[in-house]
């Protein structure tokens, strides 16, 4: 068991919870909590990637038979419940943590098996780590085949980023890219059609014909989409709004474009 905070692999674990640049070199990410690393556990293509598994004291005496368990999957390493909470990213912590390693995605995920089904979220400099999480999270429930990122975004594997999307991280294929409109110019040579909310829109986004590949651009919390990214886009639509509100949180409109999608499709 690690009983000191100076322990060589405690170091690793702060630097990979707190630092992109050290999650990037190394290529790895952490998984929190019992539910993710559940999954993980469960899941034949990401169990694989599970480099060492962490578990408090207290919660490896209570869970004698689930540390047996992982053992037969990982690595398992033992951290003092207070050494365990200086690695933590919670305030509270729930005792487990798996280092892990990361996931690649090509195009073709993006689209999925039927190119005219296929329903991506493009999304330009977002900032904030909750907005990004709950994307993730909604759009797995609106069947989102995909999300495609400016490398700019806040990282994915920022680790609140990672708990917000409550596993969804783990299921949802997804791209980081340089060149955002090159690579929506991708997306259209593949017969997908690209939308984006705009004040210079002419039409509600609910009278578009969504039932064929689309794409969403859903640009940056302060600023909206950069201009060379909005004129990428095939079409732009308004989200009606009543009252004095100027403009929806990112992760709202987001979600009312996807569920719109999610509707037409359903019905």
């Amino acid at each position: 068991m690690i009983t000191s905070t100076a322990n060589a692999q405690v170091k690793e674990l702060v630097k990979l919870m707190k630092k992109s640049r050290a999650r990037d070199e190394a290529r790895l990410f952490l998984i929190e909590g019992p539910r993710m690393a559940g999954e993980l556990v469960s899941d034949p293509d990401w169990c694989t990637k599970i480099q060492k598994i962490y578990l408090s004291e207290s919660y490896a005496v209570k869970n004698e038979g689930e540390r047996e368990s992982l053992e037969n999957t990982a690595a398992v390493e033992i951290l003092s419940d207070p050494v365990f909470a200086h690695v933590s990213g919670t305030k509270t912590p729930q005792g487990i943590l798996a280092v892990v390693k990361r996931r690649t995605y090509n195009m073709s995920d993006i689209l999925g098996d039927d190119p005219g089904r296929t329903h991506v979220l493009v999304l330009d400099n977002l900032q904030d780590p909750g907005n990004l999480g709950t994307i993730f999270r909604t759009a797995e429930a609106a069947g989102v085949t995909g999300i495609i990122l400016s490398r700019d975004c806040v990282d994915i594997y920022n680790p609140k980023v990672v708990r917000s999307t409550m596993g969804a991280v783990l299921r949802m294929p997804f791209l980081c890219v340089d060149d955002l409109p090159g690579t929506i110019g991708e997306l259209k040579a593949a017969g997908i059609k690209v939308y984006a909310a705009h004040l210079k829109g002419k039409r509600a986004y609910d009278q578009e014909d969504y039932k064929t590949g689309c794409a969403f651009l859903i640009g940056n919390e302060g600023n909206g989409l950069r201009d060379e990214v909005a004129e990428c886009a095939d079409h732009f639509v308004l989200i009606p709004m009543q009252g004095k509100a100027e403009s929806l949180n990112a992760a709202v409109a987001a979600s009312v474009l996807m569920f719109e999608v999610s509707r037409q499709r359903r019905n």
